[in-house]
């Protein structure tokens, strides 16, 4: 982002901010379960929540650049569990910081031949599937089953990041029907090795149902789904890794629009929520690229697996009751 793009978006956002701020005096929003508390005290203070939630987002986007995830997995279950907001308004917020990240990052993966369209298309389309049945049946659901089922989600993501492997160049022995007929695969350099790879996928049809689920689990929990499309192009596709990683941003750009207009449609995204959060996020990537190359990314996998698993069980914790 340039900087007078950067300015015009930091103009609009100041602008939601203000109309947030005066319907929260003067008028009554659409929401029922309200995520900032009633009373002149709460409205005199109304800075508070958005500033909280930009400082705390400008660090989780350094942190989630640096463990190579996205951000919407670690914002729903930590902000969701530490900030006194709403599991529907956090939700509808994390599908928008995961779309912002995917955005920025889309058109210059393209640019440099690391996204492939040919398998984005139609693992988005089954995603999206997915994402619009998920967000529709998320904000059916009471808010302390979603807490539950956030934190058995969460849990089973601990888990992904701790025993899934990664294959850098998978072998594919030979492409399947359907992805001969759309024509997908292709070749780039891999500069580790110092050679162009040749690569093509099998399994398609596997890979689109589990689209589906992956979208339908995005759609509902506001997560994103970056941790779970890397793992499914890269190992059960047999894409490379490389690809993998810059295919599943592009992914989530079209499956987290369809989401996230579930959620604008339920009126389940507040601006004052919201923008600090996108702000803080796409701020806080920028330095987390530098963060990458000084920092150990052994080492930040593992703080935000502690990140996770912390948060998950106090979600599920509080879902059931407990705390």
């Amino acid at each position: 982002m340039n900087i007078i793009t950067m300015k015009k978006f930091l103009l609009i956002s100041s602008v939601f901010l203000l109309f947030q701020y005066f319907g929260l005096i003067f008028g009554e929003t659409q929401i029922t379960n309200a995520p900032i508390a009633s009373g002149g005290e709460a409205n005199d203070q109304w800075w508070i929540l958005p500033l909280s939630i930009f400082v705390f987002t400008f660090f989780l986007g350094i942190v989630s650049i640096a463990a190579g995830i996205g951000g919407g997995v670690l914002f729903v279950p930590i902000v969701s569990s530490f900030f006194p907001i709403g599991i529907d308004f956090v939700r509808g917020a994390g599908l928008l910081v995961a779309l912002s990240g995917a955005l920025s990052a889309s058109p210059t993966l393209l640019k440099k031949g690391l996204a492939n369209l040919r398998i984005a298309i139609p693992m988005s389309l089954s995603a999206s599937v997915g994402a619009l049945f998920g967000a529709q049946v998320g904000l059916t659901l009471s808010a302390n089953l979603v807490q539950t089922l956030l934190g058995v989600a969460i849990v089973g993501i601990v888990l992904i990041f701790i025993f899934a492997k990664k294959s850098e160049i998978p072998e594919v022995s030979k492409a399947d029907a359907i992805s001969k007929f759309l024509g997908i695969g292709g070749q780039y350099y891999e500069v580790s090795q110092k050679r162009t790879i040749s690569w093509h996928i099998h399994r398609s049809i596997l890979a689109l149902f589990l689209f589906i689920g992956i979208g339908f689990l995005a759609g509902m929990f506001g997560l994103g789904a970056g941790w779970a499309n890397v793992p499914v192009l890269n190992l059960v596709l047999g894409v490379p890794l490389k690809i993998a990683v810059a295919t599943s941003i592009f992914i989530l750009s079209i499956t987290d629009t369809t989401a996230a207009w579930v959620y604008l449609n339920n009126s389940a995204v507040l601006p004052i929520v919201a923008i600090p959060a996108m702000m803080g996020m796409m701020l806080g990537t920028r330095f987390g690229v530098k963060v990458l190359e000084k920092t150990s990314p052994a080492l930040i996998k593992r703080v935000v697996i502690v990140l996770l698993a912390l948060a998950g069980i106090n979600s599920l914790l509080t879902g059931l009751g407990v705390v």
